[in-house]
């Protein structure tokens, strides 16, 4: 039906008749002539609509609604004299029209392709087929497209296997919580869609594929955010007789080699490395951006003394920490209505409030200090505050005092809100290993596995006689303050799993049921082996500067999983419920369906 797509023609086609199919972008009707700019994936071309040159269907109609779709075929000419437009490919020439034919009329538009500044999400997912004919959206499409492409060749160039692995599995503690499949057959049994091909892909080292990779979809019915997303791609690989260094060289290559192709972007020939420990204590977070030049600094050992109970009774409990944020030139720059709102941010992750000085005068003391609690610290521990941070005039210092977990999780939040608000990033990309993470953490004086029950410890004494603090031989691979890759090596003997899984509370009857199928097959030869996933959808989102992974994905879920356009999720009939022997229950009451 067509010879070019309309980006493509250009002044190299001059005098030649083509054929060209696209959507009316829009119609300018010009003293009986209409001036067309006709749409498709690849770009825009201007058609020259003569009613004295061609047969038009419709009456002689000249004014095409907006998304129209059209065919046309006519004679590449090149433009008039300063009517050239610079900025489009096609921007030398224009198509002069002998044949018009009407595909598909267009009705009046929920919203407009070239103009969206009113338009809400909700209504752009609900429209989604016409959201993604925007220029910007359509180029984010075919960008991770051709990003896709790039790293299926640089896995099969390294020898990897693309193997597919199930959708309809087991379910599995992976850290958030399952969707499940009813199965008709075995009713009141379920399958469950795959968080991750985790096991699969460690059964397939222990197959002797050495080298695989996917681009698998995996889902978790988690509270998203805007960076996550219901279900979502991986990009999944594994390899046997492998290390650490192994897995993230490879890694680290296809991450620079793709940002190389695709944005002419140099990263950095080795990412640096920071362990956990570190990452959480400069910046109370595992995946820092180190664009933001802010630390958080601990001053427990300072006023673990103080009169000032707010500070030191944290300071003196066993998981408890209080840490500073110095704000440079944030005396001068930051209002008490800011600092107040501030305090309400911090509030959202627990913190009880924000304490601050203001440096108008480092070198006066006391008297060069401004805050409430100036008064309540003494001269050494104001001193010594000043000192640690290295605070100069026209600072400002703020205060986390809670346990480890608020204190990372309110001034780390902080920290990068105030990189925002501020202008202080610097750089535009900062890639980074997080690596050295703990094997577990306590809740509810409970271990759960930090990562997944399948990492390896990196010390077996450590494992068996100090579990809370052993470390595991886990890495994840950070960018501008986004995981966007986590792996580890994995256990590979069946005894170092049934301890891992004993010490998760999981007993060996719960641990035959659930992963008998995984202890059975590394007592038969399993080989050292690891791996890792990238999260594709969330690289798309930064390499191309969008800070909302929706915009990166065709048909993406809402913050709350649900479907505009489809209306999903959706109920069924009472006769698939009993067909399936599912109960229905609304308020507490079942409704439909039967055991």
């Amino acid at each position: 039906m067509r010879d070019y797509y309309c980006g493509e023609v250009t002044e190299t086609l001059e005098g030649q008749q083509v054929t060209l199919c696209g959507w009316v972008d829009r119609c300018r009707n010009h003293g009986g002539v209409a001036f067309v700019d006709l749409r498709d994936r690849e770009g825009i071309v201007q058609i020259v609509i003569d009613p004295n040159k061609v047969n038009l269907p419709n009456n002689n109609q000249l004014n095409y609604r907006n998304e129209t779709v059209l065919q046309v075929t006519g004679q590449v000419n090149l433009r008039p004299d300063g009517q050239i437009n610079e900025n489009i490919a096609t921007g030398k020439i224009e198509l002069d029209v002998n044949a018009v034919t009407i595909l598909s009329e267009a009705e009046p538009l929920p919203m407009q392709v070239n103009d969206m500044t009113d338009v809400g999400e909700e209504t752009r997912l609900r429209y989604r087929y016409i959201d993604l004919r925007r220029e910007e959206m359509a180029k984010r499409l075919r960008f991770r497209s051709k990003v896709t492409a790039k790293v299926r060749n640089f896995l099969e160039e390294n020898g990897f296997l693309d193997i597919e692995t199930p959708m309809l599995t087991k379910a599995t503690p992976e850290g958030a919580r399952d969707y499940l499949v009813p199965s008709r057959t075995y009713k009141g049994s379920f399958f469950a869609l795959p968080q991750s091909p985790q096991l699969f892909k460690q059964l397939l080292m222990m197959s002797g594929f050495d080298k695989y990779y996917q681009i698998v979809r995996c889902f978790r019915d988690e509270d998203l955010r805007a960076d996550r997303q219901p279900e979502f791609t991986q990009i999944d690989i594994e390899a046997s007789f492998v290390n650490e260094s192994d897995i993230m060289n490879l890694a680290e290559n296809m991450i620079r080699s793709l940002f190389k192709q695709a944005l002419d972007v140099k990263l950095p020939e080795s990412f640096p490395k920071m362990s956990y420990a570190e990452a959480m204590e400069r910046f109370g977070s595992d995946k820092p951006d180190l664009r933001n030049p802010l630390e958080l600094i601990t001053v427990d050992d300072i006023v673990e003394n103080s009169g000032f109970k707010v500070f030191s009774s944290p300071a003196q409990a066993e998981m408890g920490r209080v840490a500073a944020l110095r704000v440079p030139a944030g005396a001068s720059k930051l209002t008490r209505k800011q600092i107040d709102n501030y305090t309400q941010f911090v509030g959202i992750y627990g913190a009880k409030g924000l304490a601050y000085i203001k440096v108008n005068d480092a070198s006066a003391g006391r008297e060069g200090l401004q805050s409430p609690i100036v008064k309540l610290l003494s001269d050494e521990e104001l001193a010594a505050i000043l000192d640690r941070t290295q605070a100069q005039t026209g600072d400002l210092i703020f205060f986390g005092a809670d346990s480890n977990k608020v204190v990372a999780n309110a001034l780390g939040a902080l920290r990068l809100k105030l990189g925002e608000d501020l202008e202080l990033l610097q750089g535009d990309w900062a890639p980074l290993w997080v690596v050295d993470f703990p094997m577990f953490e306590e809740e509810d004086g409970h271990l759960q596995a930090l990562h997944h029950p399948f990492t390896a410890p990196a010390s077996l004494e450590e494992l068996k006689n100090n579990p809370q603090e052993a470390l595991s031989r886990a890495y994840d691979m950070v960018l501008n303050g986004y995981e966007i890759g986590g792996g580890s090596i994995r256990i590979h003997q069946e005894a170092v799993q049934q301890e891992v899984l004993k010490l998760l509370g999981i007993d060996e009857a719960t641990a035959k049921e659930k992963f008998g199928f995984l202890l059975d097959a590394l007592k038969y030869g399993a080989p050292p082996h690891g791996g890792l996933a990238f999260g594709l959808d969330r690289i798309i989102m930064l390499m191309t500067g969008t800070d909302n992974i929706r915009d990166v994905i065709a048909f993406p879920k809402t913050q709350t999983a649900s479907c505009p356009l489809t209306s999903a999720p959706g109920t069924t009939s009472v006769e698939q419920l009993i067909e399936l022997g599912i109960r229905v229950v609304r308020d507490n009451k079942a409704v439909v369906g039967e055991n």
